[in-house]
């Protein structure tokens, strides 16, 4: 359809039909357009201030240099397509046994993925069985001779490797199991192609609850992480985006993270954490704030036992909000570590799921590419109850109080009397106080209120997505050679 403007010149607008249409009155008195639900605009006259106009209205625009248009995505209520959201999940992450005692239990992924399915969330998203990452994959973050190291030890030979195990700090926090190189390479690959997809334009969401295992380094294994998926789904979101921002809501530090991109202002880091009282990692001072050209793209938001929900949200949402008027990243990546919730085992916060998943809705709104993982929970039944809430969230799902009776692990929610809750075993005094909180919240604006402007980038050409290496086909296996990740097609795939 065709428009003028008020001095005749003509603007064609191209979109697909909708039955809603707005009105939508741009800032710039040379334009009245009528708007449907997706669109461009091409135009001579078009600068880059009606992209700010849109983008300070609401709107998510991308501004294309080689034409001069504007892409409006505009807010209508509108059911989310089934095929913007893919949700990666491997039944072998769910077998995998750390060992006895230990707290970390991938079994929980897989109560996860039963809950998941027995609310149906699975019929509103594309559900991928993620390829597993290859090893110079994992070497575009980690040191080769620690991938090598995790690829051949085994249970029965690691008393043979002593000083390599100390060296790559493997032992008692991280254990060397049966399958755990399998492991590593499974819950990355699905977090690698989790940000292809981004990349791609194919999801505007990514989830997999598998990953976001931020304590791990270049060179060892920390706080039962052995790879570090985020940093290498976040190289990944790179290749396509000048700014990423990285976001944690793990009780714990997002140590590994913040170290891999201390230097940089290419990504920005922030934390909300337990801090003080030598709690694990005993990193992630409000001081800590980035070096070089990364001075002020590392945010610390340092909490003390108990926090609630509404001293947790308040001051989420305040340092969340100034962030991303400041930052304007290309795409998020979300760390929704479920042992920041009441009654978790190694945790001592407060939080309600309500809570958790208010900090998921908040960072959803700004509708920009996010790619969402979990990371720590250790009381099982919660840390399900929690992704499986917050899966709802990302699909804009309502789910019903009681939990649906299902074949699988059903009785493991006898503890909350069967109901989506937290019930927390016992109750924990909040010592943040109000003046502290304050104070928090007064430094880390300080701190970004240092930050002139959203930092660009030089142009250059655009890396692969998937650079998958040549292989010998008679030594490979056929199911070895997936570049991407695979598609489940049937409903019944994991039951």
């Amino acid at each position: 359809m065709k428009h003028e403007d008020r001095k005749g010149r003509k603007h064609c607008t191209y979109g697909r039909s909708v039955n809603k249409v707005s009105i939508l009155h741009v800032g710039i008195p040379t334009f009245k357009l009528v708007v449907q639900n997706r669109f461009l605009i091409y135009s001579d006259t078009i600068q880059a201030d009606i992209s700010r106009t849109f983008r300070n209205r609401g709107y998510r625009t991308k501004l294309c240099n080689r034409v001069q248009s504007v892409r409006v995505i505009f807010q209508t209520k509108m059911p989310i397509a089934k095929d913007r959201i893919s949700y990666y999940y491997d039944a072998e992450v769910g077998t995998s046994y750390y060992a006895p005692n230990h707290p970390m239990k991938p079994h929980r992924l897989a109560m996860a993925h039963s809950l998941i399915l027995a609310y149906d969330l699975h019929k509103y998203m594309e559900i991928y069985r993620p390829r597993k990452s290859y090893m110079y994959e994992l070497s575009q973050f980690h040191a080769e001779d620690y991938i090598n190291f995790l690829s051949t030890i085994t249970p029965d030979k690691q008393h043979e490797h002593a000083g390599m195990m100390q060296k790559f700090n493997l032992g008692e926090d991280c254990p060397i199991f049966d399958g755990l190189f399998e492991f590593c390479r499974t819950y990355s690959g699905g977090s690698i192609d989790g940000a292809v997809r981004l990349n791609q334009g194919l999801s505007d969401i990514s989830i997999n609850w598998s990953g976001g295992l931020h304590h791990a380094k270049k060179s060892e294994a920390s706080g039962f992480c052995y790879v570090n998926d985020l940093v290498l789904a976040i190289i990944e979101l790179l290749k396509h985006h000048a700014r990423v921002l990285y976001i944690d809501i793990d009780i714990h530090h997002g140590d590994g993270v913040e170290e891999a991109f201390y230097l940089t202002d290419r990504v920005m880091t922030v934390s909300f954490h337990k801090y003080g009282d030598m709690f694990f990692p005993g990193t992630g001072a409000i001081s800590d704030i980035g070096e070089n050209s990364g001075k002020y793209y590392s945010c610390n938001v340092p909490l003390h036992d108990g926090i609630d929900d509404d001293s947790f949200c308040d001051i989420f949402k305040t340092v969340m909000k100034k962030v991303m008027d400041l930052y304007q990243p290309g795409a998020i990546v979300l760390q929704c570590g479920a042992d920041s919730l009441a009654a978790d085992r190694l945790g001592c916060f407060n939080l309600s799921l309500e809570g958790h998943a208010e900090c998921v809705n908040f960072m959803k709104s700004f509708k920009i590419p996010i790619l969402v993982t979990g990371g720590g929970g250790y009381t099982k039944s919660n840390v399900s109850r929690c992704w499986t809430r917050e899966t709802a969230a990302l699909l804009e799902k309502e789910l019903c109080e009681d939990i649906p009776e299902h074949d699988f692990y059903y009785q493991y929610y006898s503890d909350g009397e069967y109901k989506l809750k937290v019930t927390p075993t016992f109750a924990i005094e909040n010592l943040n106080t109000k003046q502290y909180l304050q104070s928090v919240k007064n430094l880390v604006l300080q701190n970004l209120s240092s930050l002139d402007h959203a930092p660009g980038v030089q142009m250059q050409i655009v890396p692969s997505d998937t650079v998958i290496p040549e292989f010998d086909e008679n030594s490979v296996k056929t199911a070895e050679r997936w570049s991407t990740s695979e598609f489940v097609y049937r409903d019944d795939e994991f039951y």
